[in-house]
């Protein structure tokens, strides 16, 4: 037979455990709502330091516009907006699937608001045309 003391300490132990358990094992919180892929994060800093003076602060300042664009855009927004505002510009017809239909115009023209606006909050100079 048990004893109740023996019940006691069993019980105290349980609580223990599981007491450690919550402390050790931290709790997972959600993933940000819109979050890039590494490497897509990665690549447009290093797009972004390149067109600015390429420093330290740049890193920092660049890293900040992509976190700001992240705040606005999903990830499939992004990749579709930046896309038609990067290839806008290709002339003759084979550019003409980026610049001459409304859903086109528009997705560019987001884009370059947004990035003008993340810019300006980050602390660089306008982003090129």
């Amino acid at each position: 037979m048990v004893s109740r003391s023996a019940y006691r300490t069993l019980h105290v132990m349980m609580l223990a455990s599981a007491a450690l358990i919550v402390w050790v094992i931290p709790a997972r919180s959600n993933p940000p709502l819109n979050d890039y892929p590494t490497a897509a994060r990665v690549t447009y800093v290093q797009d972004c330091m390149g067109r600015n003076r390429g420093g330290l602060a740049d890193l920092y300042k660049c890293s900040c516009v992509i976190d700001w664009l992240a705040q606005h855009l999903t990830y499939d927004q992004f990749v579709e907006a930046s896309t038609f505002a990067h290839y806008s510009a290709l002339p003759g017809e084979g550019g003409g699937i980026f610049r001459d239909t409304a859903h086109a115009k528009d997705s560019a023209k987001l884009f370059r608001n947004l990035e003008a606006a993340a810019y300006h909050a980050c602390g660089l100079k306008q982003p090129p045309s």
